[in-house]
């Protein structure tokens, strides 16, 4: 999808269209904290871009329009959009909320070959939101994948079996997959600035410089070689919620408020999501930005605060750096498989536990009366509240 969040925005209010928009964090007059989620191609144009800190983003270009994100929102819309997808093939992987590979080789009897099911593709995702899509048409997920990227918004890129490396041949040696800046500085002093360069140097140059896995794979991606398969499996792999403080925090009791917030939240999705997880994740970065994550598992497979709070709480204050002052801090759930919590033993008391109950109960009142219907004590921040 095509500054999908962004996108999305514009839909719902046409009088966005033609000006910058940047979705992510409250600016604050260039005094944020937090960074871009999504910017439109208007905002791109003055050097905004996602992930990039949100002061940045304001000094860049500080007449666009900044605006939160709504995930339920994006979510509702990704569905739609998945939905089409489906309508063509189920071998369907999806890379996040607004981009996936699908292998379309079994439903070109249906639709067509290639660059005709991607037109195709295109209209009905246009139908269904009013949001355009970029697709790239190839026979290697790799080359797919850069196909979609060139000629974005709108586009459609197909490269023919058989062509894969002198497609890749000019591009900057910056697209090739899994090369981080530090491999980006050891390529470039092998003298590769494009994708080509690579292809051409002797496999054996690469594997010494970076080892069997990295250096064969990069030699087989340089020439186009992606043996690799769509895995259609679409299970939730972790699921998580951050937040970085408006100034950096010293009162470990506020952090600790705000990872019990975090921690609700996290809980609550995986109960929306009828998900348990195995382990807890803690992250924290410090005003120095080094960052520090640690995990633990949980007895039982969690998804209420009861069960997860205790362990994230002892993970922050193992991760904790007494006096320095803290910058972000972020809970994250993984290791999940189905819904185990649900799953009764054979002695144990039918029903479910009673924090779960009360979870749900919580979970009915705030979908029907609004999300600070119910508030936790711990969370309140005032005597008056």
């Amino acid at each position: 999808m095509d500054a999908f969040f962004a996108a999305v925005e514009e839909r719902e209010n046409p009088e966005l269209r033609g000006r910058p928009v940047v979705v992510g964090a409250d600016p604050r007059g260039g005094e944020g904290r937090g960074v871009v989620s999504t910017a439109n191609y208007e905002a791109r144009k003055y050097g905004v871009h996602s992930a990039q800190p949100i002061s940045q983003a304001w000094r860049r270009c500080p007449h666009a329009v900044f605006l939160p994100p709504r995930g339920r929102l994006y979510s509702t819309v990704s569905r739609q959009v998945f939905d089409v997808f489906a309508s063509y093939t189920d071998q369907v992987e999806p890379l996040g909320i607004d981009e996936a590979f699908l292998d379309v080789t079994a439903s070109r009897r249906l639709f067509g070959d290639g660059p005709e099911l991607a037109r195709r593709l295109k209209d009905d995702v246009h139908g269904a939101t009013g949001l355009t899509a970029s697709v790239g048409v190839a026979a290697a997920k790799f080359v797919a994948k850069i196909a979609s990227d060139l000629q974005k918004p709108d586009g459609l890129v197909v490269v023919e079996p058989g062509t894969e490396a002198e497609f890749l041949a000019p591009l900057p040696v910056r697209r090739l997959w899994g090369a981080g800046p530090k491999a980006l500085e050891k390529l470039r002093a092998l003298g590769c600035t494009t994708i080509g360069d690579v292809a051409t140097l002797d496999p054996e140059v690469l594997v010494r410089r970076f080892g069997d896995a990295l250096g064969g794979r990069f030699h087989r991606l340089a020439n186009g070689i992606d043996a690799r398969r769509v895995h259609t499996d679409r299970g939730q792999k972790s699921l998580g919620k951050e937040t970085t403080f408006g100034v950096d925090q010293t009162d470990r009791s506020a952090v600790e408020r705000t990872l019990l917030g975090l921690c609700e939240g996290v809980a609550a999705a995986c109960r929306r999501k009828g998900i348990s997880g195995t382990t807890v994740t803690v992250k924290l970065r410090f005003s120095g930005f080094d960052t520090v994550t640690r995990q633990s598992g949980v007895p039982e497979p969690a998804d209420t605060v009861e069960a997860i709070w205790p362990v994230a709480r002892g993970l922050f204050r193992k991760a904790d750096r007494r006096g320095a002052a803290i910058r972000l801090v972020g809970v994250t759930m993984s290791g999940f498989d189905g819904d185990p919590a649900t799953q009764l033993g054979m002695f144990e008391p039918a029903g479910p536990p009673a924090d779960r109950v009360v979870a749900e109960a919580v979970d009915r009142l705030r979908e029907r009366f609004g999300r600070d219907s119910v508030r936790r004590a711990a969370l309140l921040e005032t005597d008056d509240e």
